[in-house]
């Protein structure tokens, strides 16, 4: 017996298939094909252009491209980007905190019924453990679908920038314990395992490294000069102790916290890539340890400031009509037509875009200012049950410097 099968376009052509296995669900036989293609190979060493990767407190990740000179110079590609994740953590914490409620009902249940199964109790425990269930594939999931938008979104960053390698900050030595409940809570619900293994896979499809960079001193210290900075709450309150501005008292410079971090990640990355190792355990690449005399050089070299155009006057002026075009609010614009073509339909935007949920526009701005006072941010639409997407938001790439590489790499899953 022969089926024919139509390949998605997701798998390369010269893609080698093996034999498939056969499962029975839901009434069909279906058929899990699996193939294997050749990708690029990684390089440990000889990187110019990397990507910086923070795990930041203000955003889940924040991520920025460097290039590596030919005089030992450090510069930094564009403003870089951040991926806010705000709504599906808030979200994740509810469903955490309802979690905790059911198990202390079914242990109450429990202490009740104790191993009698005709207690009238029983039933109602019963419910709580499928409750319990439930919740718990929803963080599951919820978490796999984090970790898959925001490892697409590094990879994708890299791709765009040119990047030939992805530099981590490694976080495997700090445990979620003596750092209070507010910090415990965080580093327990972050699904960072599962965002660097995804990124891994990704990575590797397109020929791109992905190493662990050590993580002392890159939110302490200036990423320009390497002096200690001081961070206050926001630009709009420099006398606010916080942790979200950071203010450099040596060179002037300024700019949000994990912004200067994923730039003390990159520039330590391209000048210790000669110190990368490869682990037995797992092979993985790492950077181990820091070095003083490269540690030096790790600093990101401003750009030169753009020059202004003369504008000294070198003729007469243009004369000005006696009678200017009216302003738009003079002008009233005519009335939408019946059909599909005609003029601008009236007012300033367009009539019908509809307005999209709170939660999807709630505090995404990409510029770090003061946090309301007057009450406790409460994400709405997670509460009602807004969708993931509406959760989870990434700033669009910002280069100054575009390579020709274009990404068309597709997940295979």
């Amino acid at each position: 017996m022969s089926c024919p099968i139509s390949l998605p376009p997701t798998i390369p052509a010269s893609a080698v298939l093996h034999l498939p296995t056969l499962r029975v669900t839901g009434g069909r036989v279906r058929a899990d094909l699996a193939y294997t293609h050749a990708v690029p190979r990684t390089a440990r060493t000889g990187h110019t252009v990397g990507l910086g990767v923070d795990w930041g407190l203000n955003t889940l990740l924040s991520a920025g491209a460097a290039r590596l000179h030919d005089d030992g110079t450090i510069t930094a590609l564009g403003a870089g980007g951040m991926f806010r994740a705000a709504g599906v953590l808030a979200k994740q914490h509810l469903l955490r905190r309802h979690s905790e409620l059911l198990h202390a009902k079914a242990h109450r249940y429990q202490r009740l019924t104790g191993s009698d199964t005709e207690h009238p109790l029983a039933a109602r425990q019963a419910v709580v453990a499928d409750q319990i269930r439930r919740i718990s594939d929803k963080r599951s999931n919820l978490g796999d679908a984090l970790a898959r938008a925001a490892a697409r979104w590094a990879v994708d960053q890299a791709i765009t920038a040119g990047a030939s390698v992805i530099y981590l900050e490694d976080l495997r030595s700090m445990e979620a314990r003596g750092m209070g409940r507010t910090m415990n809570t965080r580093l327990s619900q972050t699904v960072r395992g599962q965002i660097v293994d995804r990124m891994r896979h990704l990575a590797a499809e397109v020929g791109i490294t992905v190493v662990m960079v050590p993580a002392k001193n890159t939110s302490k210290h200036c990423p320009r000069c390497l002096v200690p900075l001081r961070h206050r709450k926001a630009p709009d309150r420099p006398t606010t102790p916080g942790w979200n501005w950071a203010v450099c008292g040596s060179c002037g410079y300024q700019g949000d916290r994990d912004h200067g971090a994923w730039n003390r990640i990159v520039a330590r990355g391209l000048t210790h890539q000669a110190k990368t190792v490869t682990e037995r355990a797992n092979g993985t690449m790492v950077i181990r340890s820091v070095v003083d005399t490269l540690e030096k050089a790790a600093v990101i070299t401003p750009s030169a400031p753009k020059t202004s155009r003369d504008r000294s006057k070198t003729g007469p002026t243009r004369h000005e009509a006696t009678r200017p075009a009216p302003r738009r609010r003079r002008a009233p614009s005519p009335t939408r037509p019946q059909g599909p073509a005609g003029k601008r339909p009236e007012g300033h935007v367009h009539t019908d875009r509809l307005r999209l949920p709170r939660a999807a526009h709630r505090h995404q701005d990409v510029t770090t200012t003061s946090t309301p006072t007057t009450s406790r941010h409460r994400p709405r639409g997670t509460a009602l049950g807004a969708g993931f997407h509406l959760h989870a938001h990434a700033t669009p790439p910002r280069w100054e410097i575009l390579s020709d590489t274009v990404s068309d790499t597709g997940s295979p899953s």
